[in-house]
């Protein structure tokens, strides 16, 4: 304040005061004095100051006289980021209130430490770890350290002025933590740098190769070594190489090659390196198969058997197998074998190679094939007219058969690769002279083997003619040049089997029965077999007559003819005939009617079943007589006070009648006395209308209902009947 104000009691002179006083507490906080300033790490630096009262934030400002970075902390201390490595800084602190900001302090210089060197690191054996960096500016010196990443064991620690180190003697296969570090003239440190870095595995130990001969592969194991993510083995020849790899400890080395010898190692690897075993040793795999195997018959039943040497054999087996399954063999050191040879067999021939390390690989199995021998059980299984079929025991070395049949100038031959032969196209009732060749491709026909005589069935007859005689027998003639033949015909149908022989050329057979469709055919035989039957002459019999017959008078002109089904009939024809004349139908039904019947007549009753063919059965039956005639002029008349006479006029072929009243109070019957053509009704209601049917009685004494009918009125006169009155007429029912 520039002076002592003056007392002054007015309200201006206290509204300046309280300005006054306002206007003191908003000035800016007071400087900040900078303790110490040191750098830990290249990129920054730490500054401790004494707090500022009333102060919020503090802004420090670094300077190296080409930039100058500032930063914001809320107390002390505070740390400038963002610089660089090894550089003298000046440093300042601002104080900041809601004022405003101080002045600058007094500025304090610190230096950056060093920066912390880029490590490189390697693992050029099991036991070493090298540490590679490049040169830290400022830097007169390094310190370098390692030790186990569990944190297990000791820690080795090496200061040196050069840019690469060295740790030997450590554990194979193990991660190791490495931590460096440069420090300058005054001999503090800089930032340091940390990585991880494993040792290479050792070299596995204890190699077991086992040989697998047949499949060609070989099984290596070795102990496991520490640190080590998977292992390779490899073998080596002269001409190949072949390897495996594997996280296990055992590996399979497959599609080794035979004759060959390898040299068998196992590299050890993990993320750091790997290192190789020395040679296991060599591996011999078996020898290959011998090649270029010659099979010579030097004599018959002689056979020789050589090959070509091989690598790595040290003797031979050679191997002979016929095809029955017996197998001879001969072992030598040379390349050659003799062995006994049969006719008739395949030999299967194949030649291995040995060694220490097993039998070689299967090579090529050759054949050889000696002539075949020929069949001698010749036997027949079928003989017809124009076939034989033989067959025979398989005879070794066989692979075709050749069969010739030979009879007179005819011969047949046919070849097959089966021990049986169908001899077709011969011919009938004739002796062959057969004879069976054995055939190879190898070796050709053995032509030594005998011959036998088969003779053929004889030939089939030939039906000329089937005819029917008076007394319903049937004769069947035939043709035929079989010589010394007994004959049979048969006639086969839905109701049974009918036959005949002879050996001559006819015979005859009876019983067949009607309405029957017959298949005959002959056949013929001799010694030698049965001849193929002759071709089917169909024989058809006469349908069967119906079993009964009914005649059924439907009205006085028309009748209703039935009768049961007759067997074999497709048709019916129904004839009924008299003096008057004849009615007749054709049906395929078993019922007809039948229209123009004379009433009161004689019928006779025939009937013809046809069949399908037209075979005709004429089937005759009791007589029919026609009902008797209706009655004509029938007329109602008033008999005294309470009775009804009815009268008509007699017909041809009458004999009884039977009266018919019909009204809504009863029906009134009466029947004539023998001979009268009328009657009466005594007691009849009168006030009622009659219908009134005159019907003749057949013999049976039915009552036929077809005659017409007549209407009439019957009126009452008081108490008693009135008038009789005709109403007209109505047809039956």
């Amino acid at each position: 304040m520039a002076g002592r104000p003056k007392k002054c009691f007015s309200w201006i002179g206290l509204s300046l005061i309280c300005l006054k006083m306002v206007a003191s507490a908003k000035t800016a906080p007071e400087i900040p004095t900078i303790d110490q300033a040191y750098s830990k790490i290249s990129n920054s630096i730490t500054v401790e100051w004494a707090t500022v009262p009333g102060a919020t934030s503090y802004l420090l400002t670094a300077e190296d006289g080409d930039t100058v970075i500032e930063t914001m902390v809320a107390n002390s201390p505070g740390t400038v980021m963002g610089l660089k490595a090894a550089t003298l800084y000046q440093i300042t602190v601002r104080s900041i209130s809601a004022a405003g900001r101080s002045q600058a302090s007094p500025p304090k210089q610190a230096k950056t430490v060093l920066a912390a060197p880029i490590l490189e690191v390697s693992s050029p054996g099991p036991d070493s770890i090298l540490v590679h960096w490049e040169a830290v500016y400022m830097a007169i010196g390094f310190s370098v350290s390692i030790m186990r990443a569990n944190g297990l064991g000791r820690i080795w620690k090496e200061n040196t002025t050069n840019t690469t180190l060295t740790f030997t003697t450590l554990d194979a296969g193990t991660l190791y933590t490495v931590k460096a570090y440069a420090w300058n003239a005054n001999g503090t440190p800089g930032d340091d740098s940390t990585c991880n870095q494993r040792t290479s595995p050792r070299a596995p130990a204890n190699i077991q190769v086992s040989f697998d001969s047949g499949a060609l592969k070989a099984s290596v194991s070795w102990a496991p070594t520490e640190g080590a993510f998977n292992y390779t083995v490899m073998a080596l020849s002269d001409t190949s190489e072949l390897s495996c790899t594997t996280t296990f400890s055992s590996c399979t080395l497959s599609s080794l090659r035979c004759g060959t010898e390898y040299l068998i190692s196992v590299l050890a690897s993990n993320d750091a390196g790997s290192s190789r075993s020395t040679a296991a040793g060599t591996l011999e795999t078996v020898a290959c198969a011998p090649g270029r195997v010659t099979i010579q018959e030097d004599a018959p039943g002689q056979l020789s058997v050589s090959w070509s040497n091989v690598d790595l054999g040290d003797y031979y087996v050679a191997f002979v197998k016929s095809d029955d399954g017996l197998e001879v063999h001969c072992n030598t050191s040379v390349t050659q074998c003799n062995f006994l040879s049969e006719c008739g067999f395949t030999y299967f021939i194949s030649v291995f190679a040995y060694n220490k390390a097993g039998q070689s690989p299967l090579g090529d199995v050759f054949n050889y094939t000696t002539a075949p021998c020929c069949p001698s059980d010749i036997n027949p299984v079928l003989v017809s007219s124009d076939r034989v079929e033989i067959v025979w025991s398989p005879v070794r070395g066989a692979e075709l058969y050749a069969t010739k049949a030979v009879g007179g100038f005819n011969m047949v031959e046919c070849n097959d690769t089966a021990p049986a032969c169908t001899l077709s196209a011969l011919e009938c009732d004739t002796k062959y002279n057969i004879t069976v060749y054995s055939f190879s491709e190898v070796r050709g026909s053995n032509t030594s083997c005998t011959s036998q005589f088969i003779t053929t069935a004889p030939c089939s007859p030939e039906i000329k003619n089937i005819s029917k005689d008076a007394f319903s027998m049937i004769n069947v003639h035939w043709r035929s040049s079989n010589d010394k033949a007994t004959y049979t015909v048969t006639a086969q149908g839905e109701k049974g089997l009918y036959w005949c022989s002879s050996s001559g050329q006819s015979c005859t057979m009876g019983g067949l029965p009607c309405g029957s469709v017959f298949s005959v055919t002959a056949v013929a035989e001799t010694q030698a077999g049965r001849s193929l039957p002759s071709y089917r002459v169909p024989l058809e019999t006469v349908p069967c007559c119906p079993a009964s017959l009914t005649v059924t008078q439907v009205t006085q002109s028309v009748v209703n003819v039935s009768w049961t089904v007759g067997t074999g009939a497709h048709t019916y024809v129904t004839v009924l005939e008299s003096h008057t004349g004849q009615s007749k139908c054709h049906t395929r039904q078993n019922h007809c009617l039948l229209g123009c019947i004379t009433c009161g007549v004689n019928y006779t009753v025939v009937l013809k079943a046809i069949s399908a063919t037209g075979l005709t059965a004429d089937c005759a039956y009791q007589g029919y007589s026609s009902s008797a005639c209706c009655p004509l002029g029938v007329k109602l008349y008033r008999l005294g006070p309470n009775g009804i006479r009815i009268s008509w006029q007699a017909t041809r072929g009458s004999a009884n009648y039977s009266t018919d009243l019909y009204g809504s109070k009863g029906i009134f019957t009466c029947a004539p006395s023998t001979g009268l053509s009328f009657c009466d009704v005594t007691e009849i209601p009168c006030g009622d209308v009659y219908t009134v049917m005159v019907s003749p009685v057949a013999e049976t004494g039915l009552k036929l209902t077809f005659c017409p009918k007549k209407i009439y009125s019957v009126t009452c006169s008081g108490s008693t009947l009135g008038m009789v009155i005709y109403r007209g007429k109505r047809n039956a029912d």
